[in-house]
């Protein structure tokens, strides 16, 4: 749930916005469309070799857009591995060349590829955002890099395993909670709605202890215009999706700034906790000089957390649903294993850390879920300095893209991959550098314990509460940018009794 994933979520956002976004870009760029389009269209990279060096095999696609809208038209069609797979196919199996966010780029496929991308941060790599981020988040930008070192050494401490063990207790209330309100007595719901709300409502009480549910709404209601704005073509003018999403952020992050500094009086007279919430953890962190971390920053990382920490889970959560309807052999078996937990806990007593780890078969099914339908596509890098990569020259300054899909579909790394076979995962699990939707090396995710405690309770309520069917059966999935059913997978419940 870092900025990494957040950058993933966003990019496809591109696409709700696409026409206004076109009309923008095509104000800047239509000199250059009028002189190229007749000289290449769908065109091939002129320059084959840098240096002399032979650059990746590939194609760099239309003028100024590069193969962006092919990248993200197969996700509205939901197989963004097209995409991956056809280049693989035509050109290379381990590295291709292409143009994507106005950047000349290569993909790194397969398990190398991820290997590669995730064992040399900082040394021939290292993370890229567009400069839309940097405006939306100044944190991420290159004035704020001491605060960064200060969070990349502070978010593993904070979402560590033994860290997050006191907060499955509060998982637990808010997951019953919400199922209370949105789920019990409901004949039918349309499940991806309510696993957003869902993970949004725990992001919430988890971080920043906000739980009321009109406060709970009212933030929420500006995120879809930053994520659409941060990888909008960052034009700043009114009306563009880049200008509301600077509105959106600026406005969150005030709510957010007001809410530090109230939490920074109470820890002061007693009245908040050290460890209540991840803010609480965030103001008391001092690095190895002694020194805090700006409340700017503080607000700013929040702020990326809570779009990080319920959309990928939301999505996760909503792709559970819709494979255990589909395959009731598969909802048997989570059903027996959470039953069990269930007949071992006292009338009204809350689920432990200790329980969870029993979810052994549950969390098997979650895992093929991500391998299946991973919220995060994929990330981009950038090339720090010129190497060789498998015999090719990768310049300095290029855009490096590592695709979940080159190895989660791909079946020299998961037999008959489109079949879900939970026991993928049993025993020593998948190849290392094979299963990584959530990333991998330094970049790995650090959100990732907090995204299986999440999801393994919400598990834990689903199937001990109902049973249920889907009622558009073969709904359309868009990855638009994270996997969702296209009508937002309306279900009809079956309650469970007793």
């Amino acid at each position: 749930m870092n900025q990494e994933i957040l950058i993933d979520y966003c990019f496809s956002k591109i696409s709700k916005t696409l026409e206004m976004d076109i009309f923008y870009a095509s104000l800047l760029s239509l000199f250059v469309l009028l002189v190229s389009f007749s000289l290449h269209l769908f065109f091939y990279n002129s320059k084959p070799t840098e240096g002399g060096k032979p650059l990746p095999p590939g194609k760099t696609g239309w003028p100024v857009i590069g193969e962006s809208l092919e990248f993200l038209a197969t996700g509205w069609k939901g197989h963004p591995e097209k995409f991956i797979f056809d280049r693989m196919s035509k050109f290379s199996p381990i590295v291709f060349r292409t143009s994507l966010m106005l950047e000349d780029a290569a993909v790194f496929c397969g398990a190398q590829g991820n290997k590669f991308l995730f064992s040399n941060e900082n040394k021939h790599v290292q993370v890229w955002w567009p400069a839309s981020v940097n405006k939306i988040f100044p944190s991420s930008g290159k004035a704020s890099k001491k605060e960064a070192d200060k969070m990349k050494k502070m978010l593993p401490t904070i979402f560590k395993p033994e860290a997050l063990h006191r907060y499955v207790p509060v998982m637990d209330v808010v997951t019953r909670q919400h199922f209370a309100t949105w789920w019990d007595g409901k004949d039918e719901i349309v499940t991806y709605e309510l696993t957003k709300n869902f993970t949004f409502w725990l992001a919430c009480k988890i971080f920043v202890s906000i739980d009321e549910p009109e406060r709970v709404r009212y933030l929420s209601h500006p995120f879809k215009d930053i994520a659409t704005g941060i990888l909008a073509i960052p034009i700043d003018l009114p009306g563009t999706p880049f200008r509301r999403g600077i509105n959106a952020a600026n406005f969150i992050r005030k709510e957010l700034l007001d809410i530090v500094k109230q939490r920074k009086i109470d820890l002061a007279q007693g009245k908040a906790t050290p460890t209540q919430d991840m803010l609480s953890h965030m103001l008391l962190f001092r690095d190895e000089d002694g020194k805090s971390l700006e409340d700017y920053d503080i607000a700013d990382k929040i702020l990326g957390l809570l779009i990080g920490g319920h959309d990928t889970a939301s999505s996760a959560c909503a792709f559970i649903v819709k494979y255990l309807a589909e395959l009731p052999e598969i909802y048997n078996g989570v059903y027996k294993e959470q039953m069990e937990i269930a007949k071992s806990k006292a009338a009204g007593e809350l689920l432990s850390w200790e329980d969870l780890s029993k979810m052994k078969y549950s969390w098997n099914v979650a895992c093929e879920v991500l391998r299946l339908a991973p919220p995060l596509q994929g990330a981009f890098r950038e090339a720090i300095t010129d190497f060789m990569y498998n015999g090719y020259s990768i310049p300095k300054g290029w855009k490096l893209y590592w695709s979940a899909n080159s190895t989660h579909k791909n079946n020299k790394f998961f037999p008959d991959p489109q079949k879900f076979d939970p026991s993928r995962f049993e025993g020593q699990g998948p190849a290392p550098y094979t299963f990584v939707p959530f990333g991998g090396g330094p970049r790995m995710c650090p959100g990732k314990e907090y995204a299986r405690l999440e999801i393994l309770v919400f598990m834990h309520h689903l199937v001990t509460k109902f049973k249920w069917e889907k009622i558009i059966p073969d709904e359309q999935i868009v990855v638009n940018p994270m996997p969702s059913p296209a009508k937002g997978l309306p279900i009809r419940l079956y309650p469970r009794k007793g």
